[in-house]
């Protein structure tokens, strides 16, 4: 089944060692007027050399988050600590890395040129210039004008920007929006490389297979609130067996009563159960028995996909018309112990 989401929203600090949280949010809220709520009560932890994939739809409150993050807005309430110092303190930011939004450049100068003109604005010299595109692999392009560039290059150059502080924590905001196949396969082996070490890199994006390729912990973010986060493992949950059996409904009532199934829902005309796959021939031996035909039976693991989809719209859309309104069983306590 998906990870269970729980209740408790109260710091997790016994996971990790003061020291190891970079960025720590408190029931950060932001407001904007009586109606628009963007960002609601989020608790974050991201941690001391991790990437951390903060995922959600467009709108779900990512960016205003980030802004928040590096001082650009100020919550209506709530708390946050980046690098254990106040958001967008001269002494954090200097050891902060960013792109949020879209890359904003001179077109009319170079590439090189561009990052000389950040580089006098935070004490980075030309070594470090020279460094920073040859990380993004812009080295032979560095003389062209930015207006040239194409867009997956104008993407990288603003990771070079964001990397020339040689920063402790680099926040990525869709770096991949807009590219096409190619751009963004280059984007995703570039960050990999960049979150290596004790470096941390925060990663919004609304693109599954991004985070699921590059990410070690992801925060799933749905209407402003944190509605789940964990590891990948966590947030797929345990898996278990796929049934398919006829007649389904029939199928669906049997498998609400077997002792050894903690959840069930169907998914594509199959019924998806949270069990051990060891259980597979009892289960499938008190199918037959009660008359139903199975015709598969096999391991099945959580995408990160089904994962997503459950928590930002919920299951309903994925279940058969002939199952019960809300046709989901779930034990309570046989979660993976992913928090909201």
């Amino acid at each position: 089944m998906t990870a269970h989401v729980v209740e408790d929203t109260q710091p997790r600090r016994e996971q990790a060692a003061a020291g190891d949280l970079l960025i720590e949010t408190r029931n950060l809220t932001k407001r904007y007027g009586a109606r628009i709520v963007a960002v609601d009560n989020l608790n974050l932890n991201v941690r001391r050399g991790e990437v951390y994939g903060f995922l959600g739809p467009n709108g779900a409150g990512k960016t205003t988050t980030l802004r928040m993050l590096l001082g650009l807005i100020r919550p209506t309430s709530g708390t946050a600590r980046v690098l254990d110092l106040e958001p967008g303190v001269p002494a954090g930011l200097a050891r902060v890395g960013a792109l949020v939004e879209s890359p904003a450049f001179y077109p009319y100068l170079s590439g090189r040129d561009n990052l000389r003109v950040l580089a006098r604005y935070c004490g980075a010299g030309d070594a470090q210039i020279t460094d920073a595109l040859a990380r993004v692999e812009l080295s032979d392009r560095a003389k062209d004008k930015f207006k040239i560039y194409s867009l997956g290059m104008k993407q990288r150059l603003g990771v070079a920007g964001a990397l020339l502080k040689n920063p402790d924590l680099l926040i990525l905001d869709e770096p991949t929006n807009g590219l096409d196949p190619q751009g963004i396969a280059e984007m995703r082996t570039l960050i990999r490389a960049i979150g290596q070490g004790t470096r941390t890199v925060m990663l919004s994006s609304h693109l599954l297979g991004e985070v699921e390729q590059i990410c070690d912990r992801v925060g799933v973010i749905q209407s402003g609130r944190l509605v789940a986060e964990g590891t990948l493992a966590e947030l797929r949950g345990p898996g278990g067996l796929l049934v398919r059996a006829e007649p389904l409904d029939d199928a669906w009532q049997a498998v609400q009563n077997l002792p050894d199934v903690t959840g069930a829902r169907i998914v594509d005309g199959a019924i998806q159960l949270a069990t051990n796959p060891a259980n597979a021939a009892a289960i499938n031996r008190a199918l037959v028995q009660a008359g139903l035909a199975v015709s598969e039976l096999r391991p099945s693991t959580n995408s990160l996909e089904q994962v997503f989809f459950e928590l930002t719209e919920g299951a309903s859309a994925q279940q058969t018309p002939g199952a019960p309104q809300g046709a989901a069983i779930q034990q309570q306590g046989a979660g993976t112990g992913v928090r909201q």
